[in-house]
């Protein structure tokens, strides 16, 4: 056992070495995409025209909007297959730490930070066959090398038994899709802050960051954030409600108003009035775009300051 957690932990850092040339090459892709853009003076110039033109200015604006993304470039697609060999190393190492714990790699704070960091990532390379979203290369590297540094270095803690209470099927199948909700959040969360930044850019003009321009429109960006962050949606009420079946087959109750089950509430609320207010309510543009990074904002708070600083049933976190 104790050399498959050794083995377990020299794949996890070659994953963040590998990580680190992924998410170097990202930013190198996206700076070569700002430096093949037009100065921003040009580009004014262009509006300035535009505007004079009437009904022609709205066309140009529209077309800004909807704009293809650029092709990738070479830095991209290496950076790409970097970060698809970090995902296997990163994978390896997950599936040797749930083989030295005879169980499911995720019972601690640690656990779930490997696996949700990886599960992460997984979607990510797996939503390519979607949509080309390698444009977030940079925030999903990134994202994953911190997080997965954080609770290497501070959340680390050996194999032990798992608690009674841990022991059920329901440890599978309840973090299991929690971790899958997680994942599709932060790629909401990644394509709603790429739609600030390029509403920025098409509406106000703002100067740098001219790889934006490579990207799609801020009305495409948030409509592939609203169709991912509803997937995440669907994975977080499944979430709740085993959650709660779990709770009660645990303590004999469905819901207690433990901290924990407060938040994973609270996290439900904020994205359902995401949808229902993006549905119902027209709020579209920037309103719909910080309520998605809220909403994932409150995932971390939960895993994060929640697990560590409040007391409850769910203090699992082996620290």
């Amino acid at each position: 056992m104790e050399n498959l957690v050794a083995l377990s932990l020299v794949a996890v850092y070659s994953a963040m070495g590998v990580y680190t040339l992924a998410f170097i090459l990202f930013t190198f892709d996206l700076a070569k995409r700002s430096a093949a853009q037009p100065a921003p003076a040009a580009a004014s110039a262009g509006s300035a025209s535009a505007q004079q033109a009437g009904g022609v200015a709205t066309a140009v604006r529209t077309t800004t909007t909807d704009a293809a993304p650029t092709g990738a470039t070479r830095y991209q697609r290496v950076a790409f297959a970097l970060a698809i060999l970090g995902w296997v190393l990163h994978f390896g190492a997950t599936v040797l730490r749930g083989v030295a714990a005879e169980r499911v790699p995720w019972a601690n704070m640690f656990e779930f930070g490997l696996t949700a960091t990886a599960m992460g990532m997984g979607v990510f390379l797996l939503a390519q066959f979607w949509k080309d979203l390698r444009f977030l290369g940079a925030y999903i590297t990134g994202f994953t090398l911190l997080s997965l540094g954080i609770v290497t270095v501070n959340f680390y803690v050996d194999v032990v038994p798992t608690p009674p209470p841990l022991q059920s099927a329901w440890l599978v199948i309840h973090v299991l899709v929690a971790t899958l909700a997680t994942a599709f959040f932060a790629i909401g969360a990644g394509l709603s802050i790429m739609q600030l930044l390029r509403t920025q850019r098409e509406v106000r003009k703002a100067e740098g960051l001219r790889f934006l321009d490579t990207l799609p429109g801020a009305s495409t960006l948030e409509s592939l954030a609203y169709r991912v962050n509803v997937v995440g949606f669907v994975f977080w009420t499944f979430t709740l409600i085993a959650g709660a079946i779990w709770a009660e087959r645990a303590w004999g109750r469905y819901w207690g108003w433990d901290t924990k089950e407060v938040w994973t509430f609270i996290i439900w609320t904020l994205f359902a009035g995401y949808i229902h207010a993006r549905a119902t309510r027209g709020w579209r543009g920037d309103r719909s775009a910080w309520l998605a990074i809220i909403g994932f904002s409150a995932v971390v708070f939960n895993y994060t300051i929640v697990n560590l600083f409040f007391k409850g049933l769910h203090s699992y976190s082996g620290l």
